[in-house]
């Protein structure tokens, strides 16, 4: 049965404690979106612990977990079953010798649905993680949950404007975002917040589609996130969010089969002329003769 209404949780916390203690601080807040009335709570990227990316350490690898006992994904997986809620879980994986930035898509009766691998990968000063994971390789991915049909991101994946199409075009409902970002090292008058939200924004209007992203805040080593996690609707406005250093939880519900008429009328998908896109699907630009 196609779900008619979905009520949207995110979730913004500090994340700068252990394994346990992070995980402890953002199932709370997990309750209390969902005492909220969400059925879908997206929480932060890498969630179990400071964002390590920043620096360049062999020593990060042994945070990596496989997806098999994975025990923060047992718990999620446990609270989602007592709860009832669709829980996106973002974590560092290791299968065999590859290393992933990976979102783990756990259904409201607690089953484990699947996996995305993150597919941009970004490298730059703070955000190293080509040092750490490989590209994604499970390509992008709609979940087909008790909620909804979830379409999962992570991050960097949210500047690109191909994901998202790519999700609305696999049939997704909304677009969830875990997300670790803020200060720019090597730029500190940068603040990079607002054209991030604008870029999410246009994902928004130009699918006809809720997007989700939830942050971390506060500073870790010197890297300052700044929040502002929040809930776009389809017409470019802010339905839920939290400030840049504001810790808690905004739930809000949106008419998914008003959603679905609304994206029909605006033809954006009707005038689509993939025919003429084979330019994305070059490097450089230069289409094959």
């Amino acid at each position: 049965m196609t779900a008619e209404t979905l009520s949207i949780g995110i979730v913004q916390c500090a994340l700068g404690g252990s394994r346990v203690e992070n995980a402890e601080r953002v199932l709370a807040l997990v309750r209390e979106a969902a005492k909220g009335g969400a059925q879908l709570v997206v929480t932060p990227e890498l969630l179990e612990g400071p964002y390590f990316c920043r620096e360049e350490k062999d020593s990060f690898f042994e945070w990596a977990r496989p997806v098999e006992g994975n025990v923060t994904l047992a718990r999620f997986q446990a609270l989602a079953k007592e709860l009832g809620v669709v829980l996106p879980f973002s974590f560092f994986e290791k299968a065999g010798n590859a290393y992933y930035n990976t979102l783990a898509m756990v259904d409201a009766d607690g089953a484990l649905l699947g996996t995305y691998r993150k597919s941009h990968i970004p490298d730059g000063p703070g955000y190293e993680e080509k040092f750490y994971f490989r590209p994604g390789d499970t390509g992008f991915r709609v979940f087909e949950t008790k909620a909804g049909k979830v379409g999962g991101a992570v991050c960097w994946d949210q500047w690109y404007p191909e994901c998202a199409r790519a999700l609305a075009l696999l049939g997704a409902d909304v677009l969830v975002y875990p997300t670790a970002i803020g200060s720019e090292p090597a730029n500190p008058a940068l603040d990079t917040r607002d054209r991030w939200r604008r870029a999410m924004v246009g994902h928004a209007v130009s699918n006809v589609i809720p997007v989700a992203a939830s942050n971390r805040i506060g500073e870790e080593d010197g890297q300052l996130f700044y929040g502002s996690s929040f809930v776009a609707g389809t017409d470019g406005s802010f339905l839920a969010e939290l400030g840049r250093d504001e810790t808690g939880v905004r739930v809000v519900t949106v008419d998914l089969a008003a959603i679905r008429r609304e994206r029909a009328s605006w033809g954006f998908f009707r005038d689509r002329r993939p025919e003429l896109y084979g330019v994305l699907t070059t490097a450089d630009g230069r289409q094959k003769v």
